[in-house]
């Protein structure tokens, strides 16, 4: 592995960031500070916490950042609920991005694991 670009956590969650790029530009103006801004700044953590974590020198230090990107995740899923309740999104859209969501939590899951069975063996 040359970098964190090599990371399929990383690149799902790159994949997920520019879906929620895409939908907050469709966002009525009215909610470009609010939950625009939000559900921006959540999906770009998800992908910077992983980075931020893979230059950290010790496992349990990665681990802790992928748990903030998962936090991230999860934030996203909320406010993404938000966005259906205010019916800025409908149901089949929600569910598509629920699914991306659930991919990207399945795989930061299995890296966390990953990375503990490296702690472990030191």
């Amino acid at each position: 592995m040359k970098g964190f670009e090599d990371l399929e956590a990383w690149k799902e969650g790159r994949i997920f960031k520019k879906t929620i790029a895409a939908l907050v530009k469709k966002l009525p103006k009215h909610e470009q500070y609010d939950l625009a801004s939000q559900l921006r700044r959540a999906s770009r953590s998800v992908t910077a916490n992983i980075a931020e974590g893979y230059g950290r020198f010790h496992y349990q230090e990665n681990i802790q950042f992928c748990r903030h990107s998962r936090g991230s995740l999860e934030e996203c899923k909320d406010h993404l609920y938000t966005a259906f309740d205010e019916e800025y999104i409908d149901q089949q859209q929600l569910d598509e991005l629920f699914s991306q969501h659930k991919k990207c939590i399945s795989l930061l899951n299995g890296y966390i694991e990953w990375l503990k069975k490296q702690k472990d063996k030191i």
